[in-house]
């Protein structure tokens, strides 16, 4: 009888036939999942364009049997591929996700403390520490158009455009982390 210190080195990396069939189930979800995105949010994620063609050519397929079949085959495309690396950028892009809604939240308060008299400052300077390429002066007159509809009482366009601008700054450079 062998113990777990006599066990070859071989055997560390062992995974049952269970385990294998769990994780091809996972890759296959992830395909599927990958089917149903638009091609904006796709183009942002860290595919091989081998997948890319499988995923495109996926979507003209109508009939259900191969529809199935070229699921399994992206499954196995998937196996070579950084699946936490997708699954990270599909959370951070996925308006229903925990992550979505983490970085939907640090981003109104980035907005709220830019437009804030007391703190403004400060915040853009932090801004600018964070994310080298934000655009100052654009920045500025955001803030400066924020305060004047605040101060008029006009509906916040100006604040709603400074948090798109923010997002996208997010999104291109990933400045919350």
């Amino acid at each position: 009888m062998m113990t777990d210190e006599a066990l070859p080195e071989e055997f560390d990396d062992y995974k049952s036939k269970s385990q294998l069939k769990r994780e091809m189930h996972s890759l296959l979800a992830l395909g599927q999942r990958l089917l149903e995105l638009k091609p904006d949010i796709l183009n942002q994620l860290p595919l091989n364009d081998r997948l890319r063609q499988a995923l495109e050519e996926g979507k003209r397929i109508k009939s259900f049997n191969a529809q199935k079949r070229h699921l399994q085959f992206i499954g196995k495309l998937m196996r070579d591929q950084d699946t936490e690396a997708i699954i990270a950028t599909l959370d951070r892009l996925d308006s229903t996700s925990e992550e979505s809604a983490r970085r939907f939240h640090l981003l109104e308060r980035w907005r709220d403390r830019l437009i804030d008299e007391s703190t403004s400052q400060e915040s853009l300077n932090e801004l600018m520490a964070q994310c080298p390429e934000v655009e100052v002066q654009h920045v500025r007159q955001l803030i400066r158009q924020a305060h004047k509809e605040a101060a008029n009482n006009k509906p916040p366009s100006a604040s709603r455009k400074l948090f798109r601008y923010l997002r996208e700054l997010d999104l291109q450079q990933n400045f919350l982390g």
